[in-house]
């Protein structure tokens, strides 16, 4: 293989574009003033910035209800999102509802509004799908429920949530606020957001520049700001604001968007290849996803460890995953195999594969190839 390397966790970070990388040198020096600062070139700075914002809206259809405050990325726009909701709110209860196979910056989030607060949280299950009831949703609404935080498209499973029924739903209950990380969907699956009134999603995982992301929420949406400061992006999120890296995430919004249906013709085929070989394999693997989603196919080995498979794809120049890059250190098993009901064996040794369209045919041939060798010649 030489020194080419094939990357196939694009579910972790993305490679920037192109044409981002350009925009942002472009960005970065004419644009360099503070777009707090009233002289002519912080003003500049501004307008580039409110127009991201406006073009972001516009590419999602939530320009007329939905407004976007810009931060450091999706941890800290969940945070926001629920923390700063809750916090605002919790006069008119103290129940709030997520699921068991949140990303870690929903579940802590979650926590700390326990631990600190008081909140009573209610953990919703997932079925043999990697799907969340809407029955049992509403069977847990009680009184005191503020708040409901469900995600778009799980990071390591790729299963897909029906977002607009949770949403219509929720809207007969005005107390409740629904909040859904959307990192893994937007751009990959597509997914009407109108009703919802939290979304948060962010730049690296479509092809932008780390340490940007947005939290968009509805206009009637009031929220208790985390950090204090200069009271930039409306007095919710202080901090000077990155234009280059706002007008870069700007850039790969509407790049992704516009390639969406392409890119996910592309990419199932690769899922396809994948699902194939580990299917007519089943003495060696075990499907974890539901492939509804063809960016994301999470798999278990049956009897090796997935950390040895890793390293030897690694050693090659294959790059792939056994659990999120955003799991705790000390935790390595996933959590969201196990809430599937799944084995010891088989949570604690997944594999997860996350394509991308700029992958290739013959890159995915070849990872299937050296997974198959690999696989046979490590001993059990």
């Amino acid at each position: 293989m030489a020194d080419r390397i094939i990357y196939l966790d694009n579910a972790a970070t993305t490679m920037p574009y192109k044409e981002v990388l350009e925009s942002y040198q472009k960005a970065s020096t004419s644009y360099f003033a503070n777009s707090s600062s009233i002289h002519k070139l912080g003003q500049e700075s501004n307008r580039l910035v409110d127009l991201s914002r406006k073009q972001i809206l516009d590419l999602l259809g939530l320009s007329k209800t939905h407004e976007v405050i810009f931060t450091s990325g999706a941890t800290e726009s969940n945070n926001l999102a629920i923390i700063g909701y809750c916090l605002a709110h919790k006069t008119r209860g103290n129940h709030i509802i997520t699921t068991v196979y949140e990303h870690p910056s929903v579940l802590s989030a979650f926590t700390f509004l326990e631990r600190e607060f008081g909140f009573k949280v209610t953990y919703l299950g997932i079925n043999n799908e990697g799907k969340v009831e809407i029955s049992n949703l509403l069977n847990e609404i009680t009184d005191d429920t503020i708040l409901v935080s469900v995600m778009a498209a799980n990071n390591e499973i790729g299963s897909i949530n029906g977002i607009a029924n949770i949403a219509k739903e929720l809207k007969k209950y005005p107390k409740i606020a629904f909040h859904v990380d959307a990192v893994q969907a937007v751009g990959k699956v597509h997914l009407d957001y109108k009703d919802v009134d939290l979304v948060t999603f962010t730049s690296h995982k479509i092809h932008g520049p780390k340490g940007v992301g947005c939290l968009i929420k509805k206009e009637s949406i009031s929220l208790t700001a985390l950090n204090n400061g200069g009271d930039q992006e409306k007095g919710i999120r202080s901090g000077t604001v990155s234009t280059d890296l706002i007008a870069c995430f700007a850039k790969a919004v509407r790049i992704t968007l516009q390639n969406e249906s392409k890119s996910f013709k592309i990419v199932s085929k690769y899922r396809d290849m994948l699902a194939s070989y580990i299917n007519t394999h089943s003495n060696l693997y075990e499907m974890n996803s539901n492939l509804e989603n063809p960016y994301v196919v999470n798999f278990s080995l049956l009897n090796r460890k997935a950390s040895v498979i890793v390293e030897a794809l690694s050693n090659e120049n294959i790059m792939i995953s056994s659990v999120s890059a955003c799991h705790s250190k000390g935790e390595r098993y996933s959590y969201v195999v196990k809430a599937l009901g799944k084995s010891e064996q088989l949570y604690k040794n997944t594999l997860r594969v996350s394509f991308d369209e700029t992958n290739t045919e013959e890159e995915v041939a070849i990872f299937i190839e050296t997974l198959d060798k690999i696989v046979r010649e490590v001993k059990q």
